[in-house]
């Protein structure tokens, strides 16, 4: 039965930012919100739990998962980037992006496309999920809640915990989310090349999308 924590979502009490953060440490599968979409999340060198999320979400082997992160310094030792990058990446976040760049040898090859040795990285703008990151102090692994023959990711936390009781530990409600998940930006290539239209606007990268 999963633990179902209300969250004041500009104040979030610490006490219940250090229970998820334990929850997470200990192998638990989180709900959490997130300035796009609300998400599942856990301990990123945790394989089980990684596999828990793939089942909740029917996902193969081939999906890319996210690290979601605090800030730059955070991306940039998990993630190769270049000053063109840096430039983007800093006018952009926090934010409703993911980018996809080439992992460092912090990633475990599990969490790399297996093929590019890829990694999708996040900054969010929203204050709960930046408390837990400063609370666990290292990224979350992540993947968007939208469940199995859904058109739309969920949105309310309370069919959040009905639907995923028995499947997660914890649901932090932080009350309605947004149902348009982020946009993706593969910054591996000298120009940015959209794979997912978003939240997340597509003037700074110059893409036109019609």
């Amino acid at each position: 039965m999963a633990q179902f924590f209300s969250i004041h979502i500009t104040t979030p009490h610490l006490r219940l930012i250090r229970q998820a953060a334990t929850i997470v440490r200990n192998g638990g599968v989180i709900v959490y919100p997130t300035d796009s979409c609300y998400a599942l999340g856990c301990h990123l060198g945790d394989k089980t739990a990684m596999s828990r999320i793939r089942a909740v979400r029917q996902l193969d082997d081939q999906h890319h998962f996210t690290l979601v992160c605090r800030n730059l310094a955070e991306i940039s030792t998990y993630a190769r980037v270049d000053n063109s990058q840096y430039r983007l990446l800093k006018a952009t976040t926090p934010g409703g992006y993911t980018f996809i760049l080439q992992a460092t040898r912090e990633v475990p090859r599990r969490l790399q496309h297996p093929k590019r040795n890829t990694i999708g990285l996040r900054i969010p703008d929203h204050p709960v999920v930046l408390a837990l990151l400063e609370e666990l102090d290292e990224p979350l692994l992540s993947s968007t809640l939208k469940l199995p023959g859904d058109e739309l990711p969920l949105t309310d936390a309370e069919e959040i915990r009905r639907r995923l009781e028995h499947q997660v530990d914890l649901v932090m409600d932080g009350g309605p989310c947004g149902i348009e998940m982020t946009t993706v930006i593969d910054l591996t290539d000298d120009v940015p090349q959209l794979i997912r239209q978003g939240k997340g606007s597509l003037e700074p990268f110059g893409i036109n999308y019609g």
